[in-house]
């Protein structure tokens, strides 16, 4: 059984014993110890924390002769030489941050060394025990989730869901629900707000109505935008139950048309995956031959020879791919081609090595991972997490689709062949780009409608009139679903919040009440911000390449009040589900066996509060194992144990 299996199951007896034993609750207690148990007559010792003398107790004994010995060393100013007192409150939230942070057991806070450790800091240090760090973190996950729900309760902006299935190593299901929105200072924001056991069955009708009554523990059915889900086959049915239920509230933008999105990274995984099937025999032989020079230590050694001999530099490591995640079978071909040399020269020497590429698979390897890293850069792209992604998702498709379109003309069979597979794939789930991700685009003022009319012409030049009024149209429409006053997106919910958090002088206010003033007077004597926004010169592409989107709209607030507001919403949508370090995987997302072990509620707490206050990224520890079955070998200290025999030999003693 695990650790965190055992601290489950002696949770009963722990807190018995805890009930049975005498409640010390004079703050004398907090500088003593107890040295030995009980005697006969029931009298035993305690010691002072701060100078290490002796007392003895008893039944009958009182503290009275302690507090004076704690006078003596005015412990709330201690002398020098001495340990000042500690808060125990801040001691043990830091001990359950750490927990989180850090992903321990709670079986950390009664390891020998921990305690050894903090004891030698401060010897005043009251230890703690498994039961209480648990308790102490599930009160940190309940104070912490309602300061999320009176932040989720204040801001005008919508909300953005991503949501993913885990599966426990004993087949439980996992719902794990992602926050994404612009909080009041124009900052984008991502938030796990639930990671909760689902029982079975896991069918779209169910999983929908779990969703819905999550939106309600959390008070935000009045303001989804959108949900952005993988291709799971019962994701359609969680989409069809969940806008059914908002429908009925009035409570979606343009009555849901754009309300489900489909994850990036999850449809380039397959794309590529498709591509990859095309080559899997040399990339096979690649794995292979990593998996046999690294099962030997004397192996390892000769392949070190092999680069010391070629005078190849050691800035890769040898990397042995996990086949569900494609980005590192890239990283094992990338690695692989600069020691190619070295996987040639190795082949003559050993023998036993049955895993040599010819030339020309060396050379169709070398045209793959030319071919696959533009797929690389824009699944990392597309990953982020603290920047707005809904903007990237157009051209980068559409870059996408040319480079197959290039690559199914090319003369060379395999990558006819191959590009030819990966497009159709491509058509399956991107033949109409993305609606609400490509009017993102047309928010980017470095590119506005134009650069739309521009990526379809390229494409096809006879529809890409067509495409562009879909566009153009669910712009209108969606702008016009703005200037509708609302509950949750309008300039009324959103001004006096900004207002309250600023300490503006009175002149500033009465200029910026002008600005609306005037910016009103224009859109209603003539044109909508939107026609102006379209209208105006764009912000020059090559001065501004890294241009905060968001803070552009956030400065033009009282310029475009209403399309501001849209900006700021259609920019918060999430083009995928999965952050960096799970990016890249074709399986099903899996718990490993340490928070199998633990209840669920536990499980949840501990993850959520980390991300609440840790703010991490990437969920490590509940991570697929599969993703750290990837084997990666640093060759340099080989090559270093090969030149100090070298120079040993070269210079006897």
């Amino acid at each position: 059984m695990s650790i965190e299996g055992n601290e489950e199951s002696c949770e009963r007896s722990t807190a018995t014993s805890l009930i049975r034993a005498k409640r010390k609750t004079s703050v004398v207690w907090d500088y003593f110890i107890r040295l030995k148990p009980n005697s006969i007559d029931g009298k035993y010792e305690v010691q002072c924390m701060i100078c290490k003398k002796k007392f003895a107790m008893g039944p009958t004994f009182g503290t009275t002769n302690l507090k004076r010995h704690l006078e003596k060393h005015n412990p709330d100013k201690a002398k020098e030489g001495q340990n000042e007192p500690i808060d125990q409150k801040t001691y043990r939230e830091k001990m359950s941050l750490a927990i989180c942070r850090h992903n321990y057991a709670f079986s950390f806070v009664e390891h020998k060394g921990i305690r050894d450790i903090h004891s030698y800091l401060n010897p005043i240090a009251r230890h703690i025990s498994r039961n209480t760090a648990k308790s102490d973190i599930l009160n940190l996950y309940a104070r912490e989730k309602e300061l999320l729900k009176a932040e989720l309760a204040l801001i005008s902006s919508r909300v953005c869901l991503t949501s993913d299935m885990w599966t426990s190593l004993v087949s439980n299901g996992y719902m794990c629900v992602t926050a994404h929105y612009v909080n009041i200072n124009w900052v984008l924001q991502k938030r796990v707000l639930i990671f909760r056991h689902v029982p079975p069955p896991h069918s779209g009708v169910v999983l929908g109505h779990f969703l819905i009554d999550f939106l309600k523990e959390w008070g935000i059915e009045k303001k989804i935008f959108a949900l952005t889900l993988d291709n799971a086959t019962c994701n359609k049915g969680v989409v069809d139950v969940l806008k059914n239920h908002l429908s009925l509230m009035r409570s979606l933008v343009c009555e849901g048309k754009f309300l489900h999105v489909r994850c990036g990274n999850h449809i380039l995984n397959l794309i590529v995956k498709a591509g990859l099937a095309k080559v899997d025999a040399a990339i096979g032989k690649i794995r292979e031959g990593v998996k046999y020079i690294k099962n030997s230590e004397v192996r390892l050694e000769k392949f070190a020879e092999c680069l010391s001999n070629l005078g190849l530099p050691c800035s890769k490591k040898l990397r042995q791919d996990v086949p569900i995640r494609w980005n590192s079978t890239y990283q094992m071909i990338e690695s692989a081609l600069l020691y190619q040399q070295a996987y040639i020269h190795y082949d003559l020497v050993d023998p036993d090595f049955r895993h040599g590429l010819f030339e020309d698979e060396w050379k169709k390897v070398e045209i793959v991972a030319t071919f696959l890293r533009p797929f690389y850069d824009i699944t990392t792209l597309f990953s982020g997490c603290k920047y707005p992604t809904a903007n990237l998702y157009l051209p980068n498709i559409w870059r996408i689709e040319m480079l197959l379109v290039e690559h199914k003309r090319s003369k060379d069979p395999m990558m006819t062949e191959m590009a030819t597979s990966m497009l159709k794939k491509f058509k399956k789930y991107w033949e109409s780009y993305n609606i609400i991700l490509s009017i993102a685009m047309v928010l980017d003022p470095r590119y506005k409608l134009n650069f739309v009319k521009f990526c379809f012409s390229k494409l096809n030049s006879d529809s890409a009139d067509q495409k562009v009024k879909v566009i153009e149209d669910n712009l209108k429409l969606l702008f016009e679903e703005y200037l509708i006053p609302s509950t949750t997106t309008s300039l009324s919910t959103s001004l006096p919040e900004e207002h309250a958090c600023s300490s503006r002088n009175q002149m500033t206010e009465a200029f910026e009440e002008f600005d609306m003033f005037q910016s009103q007077l224009e859109s209603s004597t003539s044109k909508t911000q939107l026609e102006l926004y379209l209208e105006e010169a764009n912000v020059d592409r090559k001065t501004n390449p890294n241009l905060d989107v968001l803070g552009f709209w956030k400065d033009n607030k009282l310029r475009y009040p209403e399309l501001s507001l849209m900006g700021r919403d259609v920019l918060s949508v999430p083009i995928t589900t999965v952050a960096s370090e799970s990016a890249f995987s074709t399986g099903g997302r899996v718990i490993g066996k340490f928070q199998s072990s633990i209840l669920p509620a536990n499980a949840e707490a501990k993850l959520c509060t980390r991300d609440w206050i840790c703010g991490q990224e990437d969920l490590d520890g509940f991570k697929s194992d599969s993703d750290e079955d990837e084997i990666v070998v640093d060759l340099q200290p080989y090559v270093d144990k090969l030149r100090d025999h070298h120079i040993s030999k070269d210079n006897p003693q």
